[in-house]
């Protein structure tokens, strides 16, 4: 089965995380999937926008932490987290969000332009809780769209943001009764692709380069910091504790 299902109509390409048994976590065989996905929606001429949802009523949860545990990263070069998250498509993205998006899975939702989301979905940033730094754009793109105290609050603790609290903020763009979320992608797509292609591409380069919404100095200045994180003894006892559904135990190295 395939990591990753893509479908094409009018316009609008939807691109369907689909690990459903495991969440949507993204392993490296998904993050290939979807930066392929992701290549052939900037190539391709007659599409102008895309929809980034998930199988099984969850977005997603994030870097599947057994294949961490045993070594794996679900990154790709030059294109981060997920073969998405420091390289998002020049063309508009929307994210629609059903259940969790948490950790990378709220990364991913951030890499997108525009977030539908349903009224139960909660998104978080948990990975201090796992020994880990949500380095996939969390910590960069959170503050700009959040309040400081509430970006950090996020960061800090783990606790998730409803996302009823997320569309009061600014976080999420529209909200919808549970299940909801890909069909009103679907509309605000429809609203976004009956307009010029290269004037759409445009004006979503423009104000993403002015909000510094991608910004490479600033995923690369992010490593001196966390790459000790993912290096650290902490970080594999808490991708282990979770494979063993145990409580992790820390100790600073």
């Amino acid at each position: 089965m395939s990591e990753v299902l893509t479908e094409s109509d009018h316009g609008i390409f939807v691109i369907t995380l689909n690990r459903p048994d495991a969440k949507n976590a993204v392993n490296l065989a998904l993050a290939k999937a979807l930066a392929v996905a992701i290549d052939e929606f900037e190539s391709r001429p007659d599409l102008t926008v895309a929809i980034l949802t998930g199988a099984g009523g969850t977005f997603c949860a994030g870097m599947d932490l057994k294949g961490f545990a045993r070594g794996e990263r679900p990154t790709i070069a030059g294109r981060g987290f997920a073969g998405l998250t420091e390289a998002p498509p020049s063309k508009p993205l929307i994210a629609a969000v059903e259940g969790w998006a948490l950790a990378g899975g709220c990364e991913l939702a951030l890499s997108a332009d525009l977030i539908v989301a349903a009224r139960d979905a909660k998104f978080g940033i948990p990975e201090v809780t796992r020994g880990l730094v949500a380095r996939g754009g969390g910590l960069l793109r959170l503050p700009k769209i959040l309040p400081y105290q509430l970006a950090m609050e996020m960061a800090l603790t783990g606790d998730p943001l409803p996302a009823e609290a997320a569309h009061r903020h600014g976080l999420v763009n529209r909200l919808t009764d549970p299940g909801g979320a890909l069909a009103a992608a679907r509309e605000l797509a429809g609203r976004i692709a009956g307009n010029a292609p290269l004037a759409i591409r445009a004006t979503k380069q423009v104000v993403a380069m002015s909000a510094r919404y991608t910004d490479a100095d600033d995923f690369a200045a992010q490593k001196q910091y966390t790459e000790p994180v993912f290096a650290s003894k902490d970080a594999q006892e808490g991708a282990r504790a979770f494979a063993e559904r145990r409580a992790p135990v820390w100790r600073g190295q």
